[in-house]
């Protein structure tokens, strides 16, 4: 095991990973921006060290002056947490080539499965359902607009680096084709320095649902059961659950075992998660895989009862999994409800600022990740992201009303929040009946961002 992990990171993702380290004796060390001095998860931390001016791309970012800050601290490890460098191969060959464990899978599996051309070919190969689309990145419009045509419209435009929407266009009619793909590939590079993008055939109406894998170095591959991250806007996800509330245990099982034989094609360890679409068929098809651990990990935590950070460091560390896919063992139903500091009622802008007043729900069942107290301050340069809300229930319509009851109970103020948007989204019949696709939050946008004061 680890003596001593340095956590490449920050808000209550770094706070998550200090909480496991010190159940597993392993000491901490948190860097910061000059942004972040006195944020209160570097409280929590044995060391804190300020790696540069507040710009990601001044602190978070700079992979030499963390790998700097590893050295000087006696650090063995580092976890790179979800964002900044989680998924940048670069750094973890850097980290490994100094001697660090980066508590990730390989470098080339990163690569491999992080760019979304390469994954679907892989997944072509290993017989994982892929969405019919172009069989590499798009460089001759003629021959992309045959190729639409041939898969027929809408088709979608995106960004094979890239997440989070960005670099993403959906393309219903031919004259719009050209267009959308030069303002994908524009919005691509300035996002992720790549440009390039490939095209897929648009699924209407469809499902979002992940499968969880960790895996370890000597081989072993285990899922960890599927998060329905259906509900989302602009292709960012709002809620998450486990299980999904609209596949069976047929199209479950299939769905898990292709995300297991993706990951072993690409020898992939540690922990990563395999996305899909499911159309209302049920029929499901690979989109993109994650490289490192997810924002809504603590939905699977709940239905597994298994701690996915302390079993990524101890599988960096080289040990075995300590569980098997036999022994792990699903129960009761759990949803995740992101809150952000951003106005719903203003097409979500963000608002940053002090909170004064922050008081969580509790109860049975109930879980809430976040950084937050009163007296706390929600930075402009960064993510938005406060706090997690996640309840465990013995079923679903249990778990939805536990849900509205701690959303209600949740109050964060002076600064504006998403709580009453996931209010009205929870308090949904649609929600509520597992009747919601990919797009229900655009479809009632108008309706359910008016106030309900």
């Amino acid at each position: 095991m680890f003596r001593r992990i340095l956590i490449a990171n920050r808000g209550e993702i770094a706070l998550r990973i200090i909480r496991a380290c010190r159940e597993l004796f392993v000491e901490t060390v948190c860097v910061f921006s000059e942004e972040d001095r006195g944020a209160p998860w570097l409280e929590q931390a044995d060391r804190a060290l300020c790696i540069g001016a507040p710009a990601p791309r001044d602190s978070y970012l700079k992979s030499d002056r963390i790998i700097a800050a590893a050295e000087v601290s006696g650090a063995d490890a580092i976890h790179p947490g979800y964002g900044f460098l989680a998924e940048n191969a670069a750094f973890a060959e850097k980290c490994r080539a100094c001697g660090l464990a980066f508590i990730g899978p390989s470098a080339e599996a990163m690569r491999l499965l992080g760019d979304k051309a390469s994954a679907r070919a892989l997944a072509r190969k290993l017989k994982v359902p892929t969405v019919p689309g172009s069989d590499g990145l798009l460089e001759d419009d003629e021959q992309t607009l045959a190729l639409a045509e041939r898969i027929g419209f809408p088709i979608i435009i995106k960004a094979t680096a890239g997440g989070g929407g960005r670099g993403m266009r959906i393309v219903r009619e031919r004259d719009e084709l050209s267009g959308a793909i030069k303002q994908a590939r524009q919005e691509a590079q300035t996002a992720f320095n790549n440009a390039d993008v490939y095209l897929e055939k648009y699924i209407d109406r469809p499902r979002h649902v992940e499968v969880q894998v960790i895996g370890d170095e000597a081989g072993t591959i285990v899922h960890l059961g599927e998060r329905d991250c259906t509900l989302q806007r602009r292709h960012q996800k709002l809620v998450e659950e486990s299980p999904s509330p609209a596949i069976d245990a047929r199209v479950r099982r299939d769905l898990c075992a292709s995300a297991v034989r993706l990951c072993k094609g690409a020898q992939y360890y540690n922990a990563g998660t395999v996305e899909f679409l499911v159309d209302p068929k049920g029929r499901y098809y690979f989109i993109e895989a994650n490289t490192r651990i997810q924002v809504e990990h603590p939905v699977t935590e709940m239905v597994t009862g298994l701690d996915l950070i302390k079993a990524q460091i101890k599988v960096a560390a080289g040990e075995p999994l300590p569980f098997s896919q036999k022994t792990v063992e699903f129960r009761g139903a759990a949803i995740e409800c992101r809150i952000n500091a951003e106005d719903p009622d203003h097409k979500f802008r963000p608002c940053p600022g002090q909170v004064t007043k922050f008081r969580p729900p509790g109860g049975p069942g109930v879980r809430v990740d976040s950084y937050g107290h009163d007296g706390c301050r929600v930075s402009p340069r960064y993510d938005s992201l406060l706090a997690k809300l996640i309840v465990f229930q013995p079923t679903r319509p249990e778990a939805i009303r536990s849900m509205l009851r701690c959303l209600n109970e949740f109050v964060i103020e002076p600064i504006k929040t998403t709580l009453p948007f996931l209010r009205r989204m929870i308090a949904h019949p649609d929600f509520a009946a597992g009747k919601i696709d990919t797009a229900f939050v655009e479809r009632t946008f108008d309706r359910m961002t008016k106030s309900d004061e």
